[in-house]
């Protein structure tokens, strides 16, 4: 809660935070500063330990028949809701898969000659 909170907070009044535990526990600036960098370097790593993720379909490509043949084997989908799905792209294929399950689906999808993302 305190990452957020610093996070979010202005630069005018973390600047004002910092005097003010400088006042308070007599120390100096330098202290604070780092204590504040490294809870925001400590958020930063927290995001980079996503785990799941959303595969996006970004574009369908020139070769949509082979798209929709990939869509209905990843997602289970009939013919009919996997095309609707393709030809609405931007779409959702897939979420709560793992880093290494959602590249294998990208890597199928570029192969068929669409465009896809993980989120």
């Amino acid at each position: 809660q305190v990452v957020e909170y610093i996070k979010n907070m202005s630069l005018m009044d973390a600047a004002e935070l910092v005097k003010t535990l400088e006042d308070e526990l007599g120390v100096s600036a330098a202290a604070p500063v780092a204590v504040a960098a490294a809870g925001v370097a400590g958020g930063a790593a927290a995001e980079d330990a996503q785990t799941e993720f959303k595969i996006v379909l970004e574009e369908a490509g020139g070769q949509k028949v082979k798209v929709i043949k990939v869509v209905r084997a990843l997602t289970g989908l009939g013919l009919k809701e996997a095309k609707e799905l393709v030809d609405s792209a931007p779409s959702d294929l897939k979420e709560g898969v793992s880093k290494e399950e959602g590249e294998e689906v990208l890597k199928q999808l570029e192969e068929a000659g669409a465009k896809g993302s993980l989120k």
